[in-house]
């Protein structure tokens, strides 16, 4: 087969999917390797709770972005996109293909894309955010957007305390919304790419959630948070599958009701993940368990850009 140079193939979609699975099929048949575009993965103190491959699967293919960051360092989209950009560079010198799996949109975006600049922000501006965040919830933070900034309240990610905080000191410091620094102008990249997105239909991918999440528990995850409460307040640990455990080692919570509350907040971000990619031009969707028609799309699209 033919193999046009700097290729990025992305497979994409909401948690649960199959993600990896698909990934790694692809990635061993192109011989070649996988980069994550997970904020989460990422951290190597995080593992059960947020589904990082295990280990047979991460020998099976080299994986970068994967347990390579401690949760003490920080993590952003505009920091992924430079760690990314760097990588791939060397690895196209290797590879003429690179896998990219993940599903974080906006890590995806600002690889595929490029971010545009925010406005710096005063460091005490943003303690004096993330401490009120802490003492009085997330319930604060969406009563201030909905009041100071109605357009991130009404088409941002008003469940994820990271991005309305971020949200929330931009429109402070600056007097304007976050999403209007986003200019949709795209930024050039020195490969081409071949997007993907997984689906399933809802209720199965909502089943796939609740054993992984019931899967995860028999693993260790209670154990896993427990041994991260020290941490509780870094961003890194501001996610599903940990905030609602440290709720039930507060007392405000039962096991059971945390169980369920991640469950429940898990199939929440996936239908958020949808969405967003959704939104995204470029991707070609397949449903999850057709998979082996992947690799033929992609063999079939490298085949015509070597030419």
């Amino acid at each position: 087969m033919l193999l046009h140079k700097n290729v990025l193939v992305v497979i994409a979609g909401p948690t649960a999917v199959g993600k990896t699975a698909v990934a790694i099929d692809i990635a061993r048949r192109l011989d070649t390797v996988i980069l994550s575009a997970d904020s989460r993965q990422c951290f190597q103190e995080l593992s059960i709770g947020v589904a990082r491959p295990s280990e047979a699967e991460l020998k099976a293919v080299p994986h970068y972005f994967i347990a390579s960051h401690s949760v003490h360092k920080e993590m952003s989209a505009a920091i992924y996109e430079v760690y990314a950009l760097e990588l791939l560079a060397r690895l196209f010198q290797q590879y003429p293909v690179v896998v990219v799996t993940g599903g974080t949109g906006l890590y995806i975006k600002a690889l595929l894309e490029g971010l545009d600049p925010v406005p710096p922000v005063a460091a005490g501006l943003r303690e004096g955010i993330i401490s009120n965040y802490e003492t009085r919830g997330i319930g604060w933070l969406q009563q201030e957007l909905e009041k100071k900034d109605p357009l991130f309240a009404l088409k941002g990610e008003m469940q994820n305390p990271q991005r309305m905080m971020r949200a929330l000191e931009v429109i402070e410091a600056t007097g304007q919304s976050i999403l209007k620094f986003q200019s949709q102008t795209k930024q050039h990249r020195p490969f081409d790419t071949i997007n993907i997105g997984l689906e399933l239909p809802r209720p199965l991918l909502y089943e796939r959630i609740n054993q992984r999440v019931a899967g995860m528990m028999e693993a260790g995850l209670e154990a896993e948070v427990r041994s991260l409460l020290p941490l509780r307040q870094l961003n890194a640990l501001q996610t599903v599958g940990y905030q609602e455990l440290f709720q039930y080692f507060d007392g405000t919570l039962s096991r059971e009701q945390a169980v369920a509350l991640i469950q429940q907040n898990t199939r929440r971000y996936a239908k958020r993940q949808l969405t967003w990619f959704k939104k995204q031009a470029g991707f070609h969707w397949v449903e999850a368990t057709a998979y082996p028609t992947i690799l033929p799309l992609i063999k079939s699209r490298l085949e015509q850009e070597a030419k």
